[in-house]
């Protein structure tokens, strides 16, 4: 029968004869992260970094006015593949979220005016005809906006959602999202792939309490602790964990601390559980109210 090869540098850590892999756990909560990758478009915002060499060398072999023009391009171009870059982050962050609010900053609308600027400056460098830099400016805002879209420019899913509470659980949910990168960041002190997928797996049951509390905003005062003070104990363990089992990899350590995120994670499942049963309950109250009230205004044919 075939068996599995695997060893210490292997992507799922030690596996084989003696170290067969564990097997998946029949609870697992789904990832909501599954399917949802970064936009492919990141790849060609790189490319706007190789467009700013063209200019800048290109400068370097005309006269000093040439040598201007093509600077402030190369320059415009970097900043336009910097905006271009953090705007497809935020739209990514955006569309991963069930609610989400609309960047603050349109990033890659500001990215397409640099690139524009920038093709125009370099174009005003080789060709010395303000209405071409100007055709070339113009060409090269419109290809960047077909390149890679507009900034999301609208609320998704913030209809009936205070404000105010929405931007409290987005406060929240942005400490809870670094204690969990925390987490993340310790555990690779203790080069041990097992641990890495263990803390992942914890994160996304943590995850699934940050959408719960992002689609109701009025649940985060009853989870407030879970993204606090659990989230930041955990972190901390974390920390302590790993620089200890990275010295001396001991079992019972490891069995401590897998227990920790077994605990844990049940208390974020059972919570999120909990909100979205309390939330079905206020619902059904609600419909059955005006249910009565229909019952009621409703003259008799």
């Amino acid at each position: 029968m075939a068996q599995r090869f695997g060893g210490k540098y292997s992507p799922t850590g030690e596996v084989g004869r003696d170290h067969p892999p564990a097997p998946p756990s029949a609870g697992q909560p789904p990832n909501l992260f599954d399917g949802k990758r970064p936009a492919k478009a990141g790849a060609r915002s790189n490319m706007l970094f190789l467009a700013a060499v063209f200019p800048a060398v290109a400068g370097f072999m005309s006269d000093p006015v040439g040598l201007a023009w093509g600077m402030g391009g190369a320059a415009l171009l970097l900043g336009s593949g910097l905006l271009t870059r953090e705007g497809l982050k935020a739209e990514a962050a955006y569309d991963l979220r069930k609610v989400s609010k609309r960047p603050a900053i349109p990033r890659k609308i500001f990215g397409s005016v640099a690139a524009g600027c920038g093709l125009g400056m370099a174009g005003m460098m080789s060709t010395g005809t303000p209405l071409y830099a100007v055709l070339f400016g113009l060409l090269g805002a419109f290809l960047h906006m077909g390149a890679f879209g507009l900034d999301p420019l609208r609320d998704k899913g913030a209809t009936g959602i205070d404000g105010f509470q929405a931007d409290r659980v987005a406060r929240a949910v942005d400490d809870a999202e670094a204690h969990l990168a925390g987490m993340k960041d310790a555990i690779l002190r203790a080069r041990d792939r097992g641990l890495e997928a263990r803390v992942e797996r914890f994160a996304v049951s943590a995850r699934q309490l940050f959408r719960r509390i992002e689609e109701d905003p009025g649940d985060l005062s009853a989870a407030r602790k879970y993204l606090g003070i659990y989230l930041e104990g955990a972190r901390d363990a974390t920390v302590r964990f790993a620089d200890l089992y990275a010295q001396n990899r001991d079992p019972k350590a490891r069995a401590d601390y897998e227990a920790l995120l077994d605990d844990l994670q049940t208390r974020f499942a059972a919570r999120s559980q909990q909100l979205l049963s309390n939330d079905a309950g206020a619902l059904d109250i609600e419909i059955q109210v005006l249910r009565e009230r229909l019952k009621y205004e409703t003259p008799e044919i």
